[in-house]
């Protein structure tokens, strides 16, 4: 796809994700990394809603800006993705309300912020993980994005929101649509002691669609009624 298709690729899903609510104001933030090592990055204080394709910040494969309008400070974190997970070629990262909130609860597993909940969760997700709350733009978010070593495509930051990678645009999308939506099912059904997807549901998921989830011990992480 061309640079100018991209372009407005970027602009056509941040409206999207405006105009439904996901990510008020001039919150989130969008970026693509192209074949030649450089990125394409939405402009500082930018609203996703009202994105000019002409005006989208791009940067070198070193980060210094080419053209375009001064990029997200939230840069960092988006490098901090892209450097330990080769398979990422775009990055979403938004203020969405019932990921926001779901950080906020005292429950959630660091390793897993969700249980398994539904297949699509899964399938564009695999796991969450939730990274301690820093202020926007400390060194220390993007230091604990590294440490988590690429082993998830998504991860909440607490009390700030998604930071989302897949390996096409459209991908990201809908992987962050998918955990803003698995949030708000877990915040509905919270107490209600739901039924989840059992062990032997998500072995199958992993065999038949090659759902990729971090290696670590799954039981145990104290949501309210994981019923397996």
């Amino acid at each position: 796809m061309s640079e100018t298709k991209l372009r407005e690729s970027i602009c056509m899903f941040g409206r999207s994700l405006f105009e439904r609510g996901l990510t008020p104001g001039s919150s989130g933030n969008i970026s693509l990394r192209l074949d030649d090592g450089g990125w394409l990055v939405t402009p500082t204080n930018a609203s996703l809603g009202f994105l000019d394709p002409a005006r989208i910040s791009r940067l070198d494969a070193t980060g210094r800006i080419v053209s375009g309008d001064a990029p997200t400070k939230e840069i960092p974190l988006h490098q901090a993705l892209y450097d330990t997970r080769s398979s990422a070629r775009a990055i979403v990262h938004l203020h969405s309300t019932h990921s926001v909130a779901l950080t906020m609860l005292p429950e959630i597993d660091p390793k897993a912020v969700l249980p398994p909940m539904t297949p699509y969760y899964l399938m564009r997700c695999g796991q969450t993980a939730l990274v301690p709350y820093y202020r926007p733009g400390d060194p220390a978010v993007s230091d604990a994005i590294r440490g988590l070593a690429g082993r998830y495509s998504s991860v909440l930051l607490a009390n700030h929101g998604p930071v989302v990678a897949g390996d096409t645009l459209e991908a990201a999308v809908f992987a962050t649509e998918e955990l803003e939506e698995t949030a708000r099912l877990y915040l509905l059904l919270r107490g209600l002691n739901p039924r989840y997807l059992s062990p032997e549901q998500v072995a199958d998921l992993v065999k038949v669609f090659g759902v990729s989830l971090p290696a670590h011990d799954h039981e145990g992480h104290g949501h309210e009624g994981h019923d397996h």
